[in-house]
C-alpha cells in the first residue's frame, strides 16, 4: 500500500510538471553547436548523496568527469569519478567509484526530448561477497523543465545479493524561478528486487545558480529508510547538501 502511494505521488508530480511545461512559451532557438563537443566537470560536495543515500558517510567528496557528444547524431559517452566510504562500511575494500556511460539523446518536438543509454558503476577492488559493480540501462523523457526517468539493473544492485532486475524511477523538475536561480525538485523510488526491506523512496528540494566562475547548489535531501547504515549513522537521514561545481 505504501509503494502504491509513492508511485501515485510520482505520477501526480510528473503530470503537474508536464502541464506546467506545456503552458510555457517555446524558448528562442539556441545558437548552433559544433558537431563534436568535449567538456570536463569538477565538483566539491558536502555529502555525496546518491538516490538519497550518503555514499561518503555524510562526509564531503571531490568529483570530476569528462563528456563527449556528437551533436548531429545525439550520441554521447562519458566518465565520472568520486571518493566513497560505503564499501568499507559494508566490509569490503576500496574508496573510489568510477562511472562509464553512453547513450543517445534527442528532441521529439520543440518541447519533448528523450535520453536512453547504459551506465556502468565500477568499484575497484571492492571485495564484497556480492560485487558492488553494477550495470543499468536507462530511459528518460523530458517535457520542458520536467523529466521522468527509469533505470533498470541488469546485474545485482550495488552489492545486494539476488537483486538483478531492480528498478529506480525518478521524477524531476528544474525550473528557473528568478534571475538565474533554478528550483530543483525530485522524488524517486528505488525498488530492490527480492529485497523489499531495503526498497525506499527519496526526496530532494533545492536551488542552484550559475555565477559564471562556479555553480552553487544547496539542497535538502531525505530517504525514508533506516536500512542503510554506515559507522552507526543513518545514511538516508534528512540533511543539507552544498555543491560547488564547474563545467569547462
Amino acid at each position: 500500500m505504501k509503494m502504491a502511494k509513492n508511485f501515485t505521488l510520482i505520477a501526480a508530480l510528473t503530470l503537474a510538471f508536464a502541464s506546467m511545461a506545456q503552458a510555457q512559451e517555446a524558448a528562442p532557438a539556441p545558437a548552433a553547436k559544433p558537431d563534436n563537443e568535449v567538456s570536463f566537470n569538477a565538483a566539491v560536495v558536502s555529502d555525496y548523496r546518491y538516490r538519497g543515500i550518503s555514499q561518503t558517510r555524510l562526509k564531503p567528496a571531490i568529483q570530476a568527469g569528462a563528456d563527449y557528444v556528437n551533436n548531429p547524431t545525439g550520441f554521447y559517452v562519458g566518465t565520472w569519478a568520486t571518493n566513497i566510504k560505503w564499501i568499507k562500511d559494508g566490509g569490503g575494500d576500496g574508496n573510489v567509484e568510477l562511472d562509464v556511460y553512453g547513450g543517445k539523446r534527442g528532441a521529439i518536438n520543440d518541447v519533448v526530448s528523450y535520453d536512453v543509454g547504459g551506465l556502468y558503476y565500477y568499484y575497484p577492488s571492492n571485495k564484497l561477497s556480492t560485487s558492488a559493480n553494477t550495470f543499468e540501462l536507462y530511459g528518460q523523457i523530458s517535457v520542458g523543465p520536467a523529466s521522468l526517468k527509469y533505470s533498470h539493473s541488469t546485474t545485482n544492485l550495488f552489492g545486494t545479493a539476488d537483486s538483478k532486475n531492480s528498478g529506480y524511477i525518478d521524477a524531476q523538475l528544474n525550473q528557473e524561478v528568478a534571475d538565474g536561480y533554478i528550483l530543483n525538485l525530485h522524488v524517486g523510488r528505488q525498488n530492490v528486487k527480492n529485497n523489499g526491506a531495503v526498497s525506499y523512496t527519496d526526496y530532494k528540494i533545492g536551488v542552484t545558480k550559475d555565477f559564471g566562475v562556479v555553480s552553487v547548489g544547496l539542497a535538502a535531501v531525505y530517504a525514508d529508510t533506516d536500512a542503510y547504515v554506515g559507522n552507526g549513522k543513518n545514511l538516508g537521514k534528512a540533511g543539507a547538501v552544498l555543491t560547488i561545481s564547474k563545467t569547462f
